[in-house]
């Protein structure tokens, strides 16, 4: 009886002692036979999570091969120079701090050292816009004959690259009046389009074939309000998707404000020049090192994460050149990422500001680029000489 009462006792003792290890060592705790810098034998380290896409990268920590992406490394409090690399991608590199018992992450969006150009339209386009979803483009064209020539829509989210027609869909053509000479610009909903030309202002709707487009010249201001009132309605639609006490702040705070398509995070203009309040009561722990910004700018551009309740700086308005305009940032689908062409160059920059990688320098019109919806290419206006006219064309980020 004695023997079995010891034998339990012994079996509750490893048991226990060896959660208390795993728990440990989980948290990051490492036992080491040669005394540390600190003279400590037991040393708290925290934990680097490491993943790529494409993966299969290669990870340097300060300059050293450590590992393969998608693993987790353990490393010793401080901060370290992380490199990520892969053949035939560019290098991603940030500086990471690790901290104690905690997680931290370098999750790398690699771009290709030799993206793909392709052609998406050969029909010669102008006055490209891009409707508030990011699903839809509309532009004119204006060298053919009066039937072709007009006002045409590429649904850019249905169907890939490789299976787009030269032209997209018409919705109206030139035999009524010059559509093709026309401003255009995408209601809020983006079930219409208004179109603007000298002597007179059209309302055509971007579902089908306008064969009496709608005269709103007499009546532009009341489209106006309406457009106007779509806008208020999705702005608080947006608004009522955050969590509630982030609500105040954004509507005290945040302008021109769009969720990145996971919804966590949210890229706005500063509406005015303060200190962004705390809107966790609580602190989490968490996976960025990277130092907040909470000092606001006014117009200046920033990333909130709201599972973090932390604030990224990404462009500051006094950075601006005389006569600059903003910069137009776009999310990636990946919710980590944002682009944006500045210079006659187009960058993707990280939501904490940092890594921004230039993935196309080269020729392109006024700055406007169009993010295709599932990250994989973005399109721009571009000619390949200046006999032949201009037209759409990708280029690839995978």
């Amino acid at each position: 009886m004695k023997r079995i009462l010891i034998s339990g006792i012994f079996i509750g003792l490893f048991i226990t002692i060896g959660t208390t290890v795993a728990i440990l060592y989980a948290n990051g705790v490492r036992i080491s036979f040669n005394k540390s810098e600190n003279g400590k034998f037991i040393e708290g380290t925290g934990l680097l999570v490491t993943t790529s896409k494409p993966d299969g990268a290669r990870v340097l920590i300060n300059n050293h091969l450590t590992t393969a992406t998608n693993n987790t490394i353990n490393l010793n409090p401080g901060q370290y120079d992380v490199q990520i690399e892969k053949d035939g991608y560019r290098t991603w590199q940030k500086k990471i701090e690790i901290k104690k018992g905690l997680v931290s992450e370098a999750n790398a969006l690699l771009f290709p050292t030799a993206p793909k150009f392709e052609a998406i339209t050969t029909i010669g386009i102008s006055n490209v816009v891009m409707d508030s979803t990011g699903n839809s483009l509309a532009y004119t064209v204006s060298s053919s004959s009066a039937t072709k020539n007009g006002i045409y829509i590429l649904n850019i989210n249905s169907r890939p690259l490789i299976f787009l027609g030269a032209s997209g869909t018409q919705i109206v053509n030139d035999v009524l009046d010059r559509f093709s000479q026309a401003k255009i610009s995408f209601s809020p909903d983006s079930k219409e389009i208004l179109g603007e030309l000298p002597n007179a202002y059209y309302l055509l709707s971007t579902s089908g074939r306008n064969d009496a487009p709608q005269d709103v010249t007499n009546t532009l201001s009341l489209v106006q309000r309406e457009w106007e009132e779509q806008k208020q309605e999705l702005d608080r639609k947006v608004l009522e998707s955050f969590p509630r006490d982030l609500r105040r702040v954004a509507q005290e705070f945040f302008k021109d404000f769009t969720p990145s398509p996971e919804g966590d995070k949210i890229l706005y203009t500063a509406s005015e020049s303060a200190s962004l309040p705390l809107v966790l009561k609580k602190k989490v722990p968490s996976f960025n090192s990277t130092a907040e910004q909470r000092t606001l700018s006014e117009g200046s551009i920033y990333v909130y994460d709201i599972k973090e309740d932390k604030n990224y700086g990404l462009f500051n308005a006094s950075d601006l050149k005389p006569k600059e305009k903003m910069p137009q940032f776009f999310w990636l689908s990946s919710s980590r990422h944002l682009i944006y062409a500045r210079d006659g160059k187009i960058n993707v920059v990280e939501y904490d500001g940092e890594n921004q990688t230039t993935v196309y320098e080269g020729f392109f019109i006024d700055n406007l680029i169009f993010p295709w919806p599932d990250g994989s290419s973005i399109a721009i206006i571009s000619r390949l000489s200046p006999s032949v006219p201009y037209n759409l064309y990708s280029i690839s980020l995978r």
